[in-house]
């Protein structure tokens, strides 16, 4: 006789429910890459912006598709133009048996400038509506340099969490233990393509396969790119003084505050003494009217953690574009011997 099938209660199956594993890979079709690289390019260096389609399976994240957002003049009404957009593609995308779950965005940069408030706050509403979602960050200047420069990015849990309370003093990042560092996290990115596709790209293949990848990798001239980081690590660098400039001014304000405060408890305790003396009784040492004693702002530190974030993301970028430029003189020299 078959044993009676188990019961278990709502509580024994919420206890044994897996816990989500995190995210360790982006798996992207070769088709929404090709669309990723073709919008951007053709709107370069204007930037533009698209949605991700995929599914969440596990630890991995598959990008399957993506359609790119209209690009609009500043008088038209672009939220509600956008959203009305978004809902039209995604239904036409069902009707044809085409993944339209949201997994993310994609956007264009200059040079790697992403990091900004706007992209925090894009990734807080996405994640109101999306357990889990990435942008994908396309560069088409770097990419002409012979690399293909997309990465797939994240926020922190840790950061998020700090955002949401809208809390960035130096207490709470300390007790977090939060730095400009854990701010973003890059997510490996791996790309697929289905075997009749790689079949029918190996026929197409040459016998001696040269892109004009391969000849961008061998141009000498780095000066446009070098230059440009150099710029723009340049003006970060100032935004970084004007956020160190803000902290400084904070700092002496407290100072200032904590010596009026001491000079007025002195004060009202050479007062109190008095009346002591005089038998009648003592006035209270703190007066939360007293406008001394009104805390003084502390200045929120994602602005320059962010900045900070910027600059590393230059000087890798320099040091990366230096080392293959020192790299093809070696070469060439090598060759003009020989």
């Amino acid at each position: 006789m078959a044993n009676p099938p188990m019961i278990r209660s709502f509580l024994q199956v919420a206890a044994t429910e897996e816990v989500a594993q995190p995210l360790r890979v982006v798996q992207m079709e070769g088709l929404a890459v090709l669309k990723i690289i073709k919008h951007c390019k053709e709107n370069a260096p204007a930037l533009v912006t698209g949605q991700l389609l995929g599914l969440d399976v596990g630890s991995v994240l598959e990008v399957t598709n993506c359609f790119p957002f209209p690009v609009r003049e500043e008088d038209e009404e672009i939220e509600a133009d956008g959203a009305n957009y978004q809902l039209e593609m995604m239904r036409c995308l069902r009707e044809v048996n085409v993944d339209n779950n949201t997994v993310g965005w994609y956007q264009s940069t200059l040079y790697g400038s992403f990091q900004t408030v706007e992209l925090i706050e894009t990734f807080m509403n996405y994640q109101e509506n999306i357990k889990r979602c990435v942008c994908i960050i396309y560069d088409p200047a770097r990419s002409n340099q012979g690399v293909l420069a997309l990465k797939a990015m994240k926020l922190t849990d840790s950061f998020m969490e700090l955002y949401r309370n809208n809390n960035f003093t130096g207490e709470k990042l300390r007790e977090k233990n939060l730095s400009w560092v854990d701010i973003f996290e890059e997510i490996p990115i791996k790309v697929s393509n289905s075997a009749l596709i790689s079949a029918f790209m190996t026929e197409l293949e040459a016998d001696t396969p040269v892109t004009q990848c391969d000849y961008d990798r061998l141009q000498l001239s780095t000066k446009p790119q070098m230059e440009r980081n150099v710029e723009f690590l340049i003006d970060c660098m100032d935004d970084l003084s004007m956020e160190q400039q803000k902290f400084q001014f904070y700092y002496r304000n407290l100072s200032r505050q904590q010596a009026q405060q001491q000079a007025w408890l002195q004060k009202r305790r050479a007062e109190n003494n008095a009346r002591k003396a005089a038998g009648d009784e003592p006035l209270p040492e703190e007066d939360p009217s007293n406008p001394i004693f009104k805390p003084v702002p502390e200045p929120s530190r994602l602005e320059s953690f962010l900045v900070t974030n910027q600059i590393s993301n230059y000087c890798n970028q320099i040091n990366g574009v230096a080392g293959q430029s020192f790299s093809r003189l070696y070469l060439m020299k090598a060759l003009q011997e020989s």
